[in-house]
């Protein structure tokens, strides 16, 4: 029986998704790739810096302590990096171009990464799962960002099978 190939972006959001399995974090779980002229140019997940203790192992304080900062608080005592900026990262450290690249993440970036991956030069967003702004000042603001993406923002509808692992909103 044959087997279909995978659109261009399915195949490049599955990779994603491989990148996502090593994500440490508590909350959610991501994982980001950045393609350009259709080659995978940095991965990235989220997770505490290089050398410090994980998440998962006590290494940030307000994913430790998820008791004490109620949902959308406490981002200045994060000590993650989340997936999209990792990947901006690796490719800034070992001295990729992003212009004119792909971002493809299983998340809808946030605010930060929104404007970081813009101010790099990333022309695309692809992610899988939704997130937006609670706070409508706020969202106008983000759809105002995510609006300057020469290519757009496009949310991908694959099946994910890790979801309720990944995704806080979807764990029971």
């Amino acid at each position: 029986m044959p087997v279909s190939r995978p659109s261009w972006d399915e195949y490049y959001m599955t990779i994603a998704l491989a990148v996502r399995r090593r994500a440490c974090c508590t909350g959610n779980r991501v994982g980001a790739l950045l393609v350009r002229d259709g080659r995978v140019i940095a991965t990235g997940y989220n997770g505490t810096p290089s050398g410090m203790p994980n998440c998962d192992d006590g290494g940030c304080q307000r994913c430790s302590h998820p008791e004490l900062y109620p949902s959308g608080t406490a981002y200045d005592l994060c000590i993650c990096v989340h997936a999209e900026q990792n990947a901006l990262l690796m490719a800034a450290k070992f001295g990729i171009a992003t212009a004119g690249a792909t971002l493809y993440t299983t998340m809808r970036p946030c605010f930060g990464c929104a404007k970081e991956s813009l101010q790099v030069g990333v022309v695309k967003v692809v992610y899988l799962h939704e997130w937006l702004p609670k706070d409508p000042a706020a969202r106008e603001q983000y759809d105002r960002l995510i609006a300057h993406f020469p290519q757009g923002v496009h949310h991908l509808p694959l099946p994910d099978p890790e979801e309720s692992w990944a995704v806080t909103s979807k764990r029971k």
